[in-house]
């Protein structure tokens, strides 16, 4: 959606789209809002709880039978697993995503690792394509005036043109820029310190994946180390992403800098925030 600053200060029922790298403010804008009643949609939170739910389960469930006294509680039904996925808390999501490598270091095997990328990719798809039910479901039933959609880093990464145009015709898209060198450094540096599971277009990780076994001088997928991996190739991720994010925020929608969202306090400061973003694109158009 396009706007004037006086179209969207009119905006009644006002729904806006994060856009992003993970660590550049998207969950904690979300959280922010939600305590100024805003409903608060976490993609990720979507995916794990309808569209993962039941590998996730599966995925439990195969490596608890591997115990034989979980197995034979299992086999009896005198016990259950759940999945307690949480909006903050995202982690068996990412358990399930798994980080590439070898089996004996926590990794997952490339044939293995490219099925749930594929199902993670799918499933992430089908939960964007759900914002519209959502919008109308926290007006209607939990009666939020408000609606924020906290996306995935990868949204870039899904080469599904059908998940933009629905998100642009429902949201505003706000794109949160790393802009300065420092701020870039300090995100890089906090995930390689912490290596997560990741979504990789197929493309990239083949590419990578390459170029990392002749750098380590390794024959094998199941010879890396999952950990050094991803610590080795978030940078080259992350640099990947961003001309994607700014295919899209540039004729669809408003940025703003990692920078201008940490000053973000509460409500008004970041409808204040969404009002210079219009502003400054309403004044480059016009040069």
């Amino acid at each position: 959606m396009k706007f004037t600053v006086d179209e969207f200060r009119a905006w009644k029922n006002k729904s806006v789209t994060l856009l992003g790298m993970s660590g550049v403010g998207k969950t904690h804008l979300s959280m922010l809002l939600r305590d100024h009643h805003w409903f608060h949609y976490s993609g990720d939170y979507r995916i794990g709880t309808r569209y993962l739910d039941e590998p996730i389960m599966d995925l439990i469930k195969q490596q608890a039978m591997q115990t034989p006294f979980l197995r034979d509680l299992l086999r009896r039904d005198w016990i259950q697993i759940s999945n307690n996925i949480k909006v903050h808390d995202l982690g068996p999501v990412l358990s399930f995503v798994g980080k590439l490598g070898n089996p004996e270091a926590g990794g997952v095997p490339v044939d293995e690792f490219t099925r749930r990328q594929a199902q993670y990719r799918q499933a992430e798809i089908a939960a964007m394509h759900d914002v519209p039910v959502f919008i109308r479901k926290a007006h209607e039933i939990y009666g939020y005036n408000n609606f924020v959609n906290d996306v995935g880093g990868s949204l870039c990464e899904l080469e599904e043109p059908s998940v933009i145009d629905l998100l642009v015709k429902h949201s505003l898209i706000l794109y949160i820029r790393v802009t300065e060198k420092a701020e870039e450094e300090a995100l890089i540096s906090r995930a390689q310190s912490s290596p997560k599971p990741l979504y990789y277009r197929p493309e990239f990780l083949a590419q990578q994946l390459q170029e990392y076994l002749s750098l380590r001088g390794l024959e094998y997928a199941a010879q890396v180390d999952p950990d050094d991996f991803c610590s080795w190739v978030f940078p080259r991720l992350f640099h990947s992403r961003v001309p994607r994010y700014e295919a899209i925020a540039q004729p669809h929608g408003y940025t703003v800098t990692s920078h201008e969202v940490a000053a973000v306090r509460d409500e008004k400061d970041f409808l204040e925030l969404l009002e210079s973003a219009i502003a400054r694109k309403t004044e480059e158009a016009g040069d």
